[in-house]
């Protein structure tokens, strides 16, 4: 796979985190602003549920098409056109009152983020060299952590004070953070050289799918599942806090606050793990092992008398979907090619909103006749069976891509990572989110081993009350 073959830019790297932490925290600000209005007007499950589907359906529906674009438009047009619409479209949506109308204004926001998040996630590897991707994630992975940690800590004081539209105003403000990333970052990714250029030349796109590898498709598959066993807490936990615990709006935020808390020395614990972990088997199994313990947590979770008592619980969850973040993310970066990375991205966020749509379904539909406690009691339980199932499924893949991987022969470099920037050289190549390398079979040839985030994403993926386990951003 391609990176930077120059000194690592860490200015660029902080730049990328900053602006994707601050639109995070608009984003977790916003979400949690509207389900705390949604339950403060007596709206129940279903309209909860809505709103999220409105929020994640287009992150499903539009993945072929926005990895593509992602992976073709130069990044810096990219950023700046998306970053300016979703402004404007969160200034109409704190002026919307009608709920069609907001619903409609959160399924455009989400379309924007269905071609930023890939982006962004596809631009960090092409910012360091591959020794210092696990590094790179980890950043990425705290700027985005202490986003969402803030975010729902503000929408819990605000809400009370100034009601939804201040919060939808900041998140408007927040977005303009994406514009000052596109114009100010010297790497850049996407487009294609202009012909006739001077040193041009085509590089065939590697033939690379999800199902034609096995690491890879036992994980995207894996937390899908998992997330659609566990997803309906995003639906209940607002209700299950202010209702069956009797807490108030700034409680709400706080305990959300605490799930990303935890995701910072989660994601920082796993950078230095991952950069240990040679064997792409191993990753998976990291995977998996977190899986499982934010599902015993949120077990856990269902027994406790006070709304406090959750605060150490999701701290311990959150920890575990941060390692999950960057696991995931790492073992993308080193497996997938450069040139369609941002595709690859895109799939895995779609496979991962796909199962948070089905757990809001479920959790809206069930909170209609069962009472909060005991769904999230089953939520935990389902996510735990469904790890313990897939664990064959997963020896099985780690087998099997052990046995073909060194037979893989090695794959083709990505150009040049789209035009120039004038401030400086384009990287060669970037991708994934965080970490990096050759297929396993290349890997062990290698003397120089080493090997997240995004998003999150990201899996980095959402928001409190908003958000599943995402590979890519921080999720709930």
């Amino acid at each position: 796979m391609s990176f930077t073959t120059d000194g690592s830019r860490w200015p660029d790297v902080w730049l990328a985190a900053t602006a994707r932490g601050t639109t995070i925290c608009g984003e977790f600000l916003a979400a949690t602003a509207l389900a705390l209005a949604l339950q403060a007007s007596g709206a129940g499950g279903l309209a909860v549920s809505g709103l999220l589907l409105a929020a994640t359906l287009p992150l499903v529906a539009l993945a072929p098409l926005a990895g593509r674009v992602a992976d073709r438009v130069d990044s810096r047009t990219l950023l700046v056109t998306v970053g300016a619409a979703q402004s404007v479209i969160c200034l109409l949506l704190a002026y919307a009152e009608h709920p069609l109308a907001v619903v409609g204004l959160v399924a455009l926001l989400a379309c924007g983020l269905a071609l930023t998040q890939p982006c962004l996630a596809a631009l960090l590897p092409a910012m360091v060299r591959r020794d210092d991707l696990p590094r790179a994630s980890a950043v990425h992975q705290t700027a985005v952590s202490v986003g969402a940690l803030t975010g729902p800590v503000l929408a819990g004081l605000l809400v009370g004070q100034f009601g939804t539209r201040v919060p939808l105003l900041l998140d408007a403000a927040s977005y303009l953070a994406l514009i000052a990333a596109g114009l100010l970052l010297r790497t850049r990714r996407g487009g294609r050289p202009a012909a006739g250029a001077a040193g041009a030349t085509a590089v065939p796109t590697p033939a690379w799918t999800l199902r034609r590898d096995p690491l890879m498709l036992a994980m995207v598959v894996t937390t899908a599942a998992v997330i659609t066993a566990v997803g309906g807490i995003n639906v209940v936990e607002v209700f299950f806090i202010r209702e069956t615990l009797d807490s108030s709006a700034t409680v709400y935020g706080l305990v959300g606050a605490a799930w990303m808390a935890g995701m910072l020395p989660g994601s920082w614990l796993a950078a230095r793990l991952a950069r240990r972990l040679t064997d792409d088997g191993a990753l998976v199994y990291g995977v998996l092992a977190t899986l499982g313990g934010v599902s015993l947590m949120v077990v856990f979770a269902a027994f406790v008398p006070a709304a406090a008592l959750l605060v150490p619980l999701w701290l311990v969850a959150g920890a575990a979907n941060g390692g999950d973040n960057v696991f995931a993310n790492v073992l993308t970066a080193r497996r997938v090619p450069e040139a369609v990375r941002a595709r690859a991205y895109a799939v895995n966020g779609a496979a991962v909103q796909g199962g948070s749509m089905a757990g809001y379904l479920i959790g809206g539909a069930l909170l209609a006749v069962l009472p909060p406690r005991p769904l999230i009691a089953a939520a935990g339980v389902a996510g735990l069976l469904v790890v313990a199932a897939f664990v064959p499924v997963v020896v099985r893949a780690v087998r099997r891509a052990h046995s073909t991987d060194g037979h893989r022969p090695a794959p083709v470099p990505g150009p040049a990572a789209g035009p120039c920037a004038a401030a400086g050289p384009c990287a060669a190549g970037g991708a994934g989110p965080a970490a990096g390398g050759v297929p396993a079979g290349e890997r062990r040839a290698a003397a120089d081993r080493p090997p997240a985030a995004t998003p999150g994403g990201p899996a980095e993926v959402g928001a409190p009350a908003a958000a599943g386990l995402a590979t890519s951003e921080p999720a709930r």
